[in-house]
């Protein structure tokens, strides 16, 4: 019973078991808490902010394919509408009996395939931004995975008192500025 007792007490004892264990770092348990907590403060808040900066950046790309991909489509539907204008025109030229109406007719299926080419221009381009949001927001949201582990390192370096995974979260948090340097520039 008695060494159950010191074992127990043994617990609760700063003393080592063993005279050539290590010692432990300098300063209590609460000081470097408190040291740690002092600088991750800080941290915390610039990791957020590159977070929240993230966050918009994706949403304005999601928003981007979204309004892109529906302003093409409906620039196509535009253009098949002046597709088929085009078709009764040159249709309605070709049966015209009348050379005046035949002329008005020719001219409007040519007015008619001009419009179809400026549409056709505008389409694309808006394909083409469209396009290069969606290149980007990939990385962008790895880059947005990469500070949110960043920020839970770092919390998780508070509760354990741990220097490493302090540091660690700035690697982690070092990975997605690269992540999201890559979306912002696709330097890859």
């Amino acid at each position: 019973m008695a060494g159950l007792v010191d074992s127990v007490l043994g617990m609760f004892t700063k003393t080592p078991k063993d005279p050539d264990a290590p010692k432990p770092p300098a300063g209590s348990r609460s000081e470097r808490e408190a040291k740690i907590k002092d600088k991750a403060g800080l941290v915390i808040n610039v990791f957020a902010l590159l977070l929240a900066v993230n966050s918009w950046y994706g949403g304005k790309l999601g928003s981007t394919v979204l309004n892109n991909t529906i302003a093409a489509n409906n620039q196509w539907a535009w253009y098949q509408a002046k597709n088929v204008r085009e078709v009764l025109y040159t249709t309605s030229a070709l049966e015209a009996r009348i050379p005046e109406n035949k002329a008005k007719f020719e001219s409007e299926a040519k007015r008619m395939e001009s419009d179809k080419k400026e549409i056709m221009e505008k389409a694309k381009a808006l394909e083409a931004e469209r396009d290069e949001a969606k290149k980007r927001s990939p990385w962008i949201g790895y880059a947005n995975t990469a500070y949110q582990l960043a920020i839970v390192l770092l919390s998780a370096s508070i509760l354990a008192v741990s220097m490493p995974l302090f540091w660690g979260s700035f690697v982690v948090a070092g990975i997605g500025v690269l992540l999201s340097s890559q979306g912002v520039l696709l330097w890859l």
